[in-house]
């Protein structure tokens, strides 16, 4: 078997117009394999220099392997088993600035640098008063990006064709306008020159993003059989589905300057992103969150089985098709085949995705991605949507942390679970979802309030207890 570096593997050489933030397996099957695939069907022809923004990280094993690595794609579109494996050839090199600050700072002196992407968790778009200068290397990755800015700005004098334009990928709602806005927060910590806060809000984009792909990462049951296959012993192959959406707000000078239209990936450039990130947390999410009480309780444990139980998977598909995707505000069609194509992420026999693992969280997830569909088909029909409804009622039959005879394995706060303990010790389950449905700090509303919600919860926990399921 051979080793997988530069002596193995001819390479195109090609300039760096990407800076990317975040080595983790989520950024290297998303964002590498999209630029690594528009270097090939189109004139993009650019690489990617890739930054640890943590001080532990992987960035030695990529430079062990010349930052080389094959991306697996396993999973289910348009009813036909797929399975594909790219090697990445984009990333041209790999910067520890804990190691290296020196390196880390001479990346902004790169001419044809243009896009910056980065991964750097939910928290790490934060603000850290304790990066107290830029003479010093920021321990926050909004620091990091204006010490770099600053130094590029200075070096090249300022000039209005070298800002830069970033993609942030962190799974919080308006990133890049959060990126933004911590950046200048930190040219004002600094007491940075107005010149510099003025040349980044003028010539650098920061576009708000919306990313989907799921990517369980290095495939260790079955590594042995891919490296035999691949004929190179990769120790940093990165398993993930096929689908993939990356929805960028983002003026047109952007979309010009990264043609993945060219290229037929599924990479949408908007004026407005609200729509698209509503249509996955309710679809997408929201069928998760509806479906794991009621599949848990139906005695099933991953996603997959459940989808394909007659009883559950038709619940599950009636609840997305008739009571969710209705209550959406986006063409009809493009709501259909995104359902569709979560269906089949959901039937991929490549992932095994645990229901409890989803139940991480079960109520703060419900009230976001599902309480909403919930109120707006009763608002828009003068009906409840029974589905979301028998959901409900698991969700609250399963928060009492046994069922027949077994304990379930909650996770959540201490305060969540400490309520139910108190509302299940009633022995009075109609007492019990009253208390549940009227306390406003689960849901952010008084759901006893909702004409014959509370009398529908009682009938579908009825039928719950009774081993039916509402289909």
């Amino acid at each position: 078997m051979k080793a997988l570096n530069q002596e193995t593997i001819p390479l195109s050489t090609r300039p760096v117009k990407v800076l990317q933030f975040g080595e983790g397996n989520f950024l290297r099957a998303f964002a590498d394999w999209i630029i690594d695939t528009l270097n090939e069907k189109t004139d993009f022809n650019g690489n990617i220099q890739i930054v640890q923004p943590l001080p532990s990280g992987m960035i030695q094993a990529l430079k062990d392997q010349d930052c080389l690595y094959h991306v697996v794609l396993n999973g289910i579109q348009k009813g036909k088993t797929v399975s594909e494996t790219r090697l990445i050839k984009s990333v041209s090199s790999a910067i520890n600035p804990y190691v290296n600050e020196s390196e880390f700072i001479r990346a902004c002196e790169n001419p044809d640098l243009k896009f910056v992407i980065s991964n750097t968790t939910e928290s790490g778009i934060e603000f850290n008063a304790d990066d107290i200068s830029v003479e010093v290397l920021p321990s926050s990755f909004p620091g990091k990006i204006t010490k770099l800015l600053y130094h590029r700005f200075t070096y090249y004098k300022g000039a209005d064709d070298k800002g830069l334009y970033f993609l942030p990928c962190e799974l919080i709602e308006k990133n890049g306008e959060n990126l933004k806005r911590i950046v200048l927060q930190y040219v004002d910590h600094w007491k940075l020159s107005t010149e510099f806060k003025n040349w980044i809000i003028e010539t650098c984009v920061f576009c708000n993003t919306l990313v989907d792909r799921i990517v369980p990462g290095f495939p260790k049951d079955t590594i042995k059989e891919i490296q035999q296959r691949l004929g190179y012993e990769d120790n940093l192959v990165v398993s993930a589905e096929p689908f993939h959406l990356w929805v960028i707000e983002a003026p047109l000078v952007v979309k010009k300057s990264f043609p993945t239209e060219k290229a037929g990936l599924q990479v949408k450039f908007v004026s407005d992103l609200t729509p698209y990130r509503t249509r996955k947390v309710r679809i997408l999410n929201g069928a998760h969150t509806a479906l794991v009480p009621v599949a848990y309780l139906s005695g099933l444990r991953l996603v997959k089985e459940s989808m394909d139980d007659t009883t559950i998977g038709k619940f599950i598909r009636a609840a997305i098709s008739e009571e969710i995707v209705p209550t959406l505000d986006l063409p009809a069609d493009e709501l259909q085949q995104f359902a569709n194509d979560v269906i089949e992420r959901f039937q991929n026999p490549f992932i095994k995705h645990e229901l409890i693992s989803i139940a991480l969280n079960s109520i703060s997830k419900f009230k976001v991605r599902v309480l909403p569909s919930l109120l707006s088909y009763h608002k828009q029909t003068g009906k409840l949507p029974e589905r979301l409804i028998f959901s409900l009622a698991a969700l609250i039959r399963f928060y009492k942390g046994e069922w027949q005879g077994e304990t379930i394995p909650l996770n959540d706060s201490a305060e969540i679970l400490d309520f139910f303990k108190q509302a299940w010790a009633m022995n009075d389950p109609s007492k019990t979802i009253q208390i549940v449905l009227s306390n406003q700090s689960l849901w952010g509303t008084d759901l006893t309030a909702v004409a014959g919600l509370e009398k529908m919860v009682n009938e579908k926990l009825t039928l719950l207890e009774e081993n039916k399921t509402y289909a």
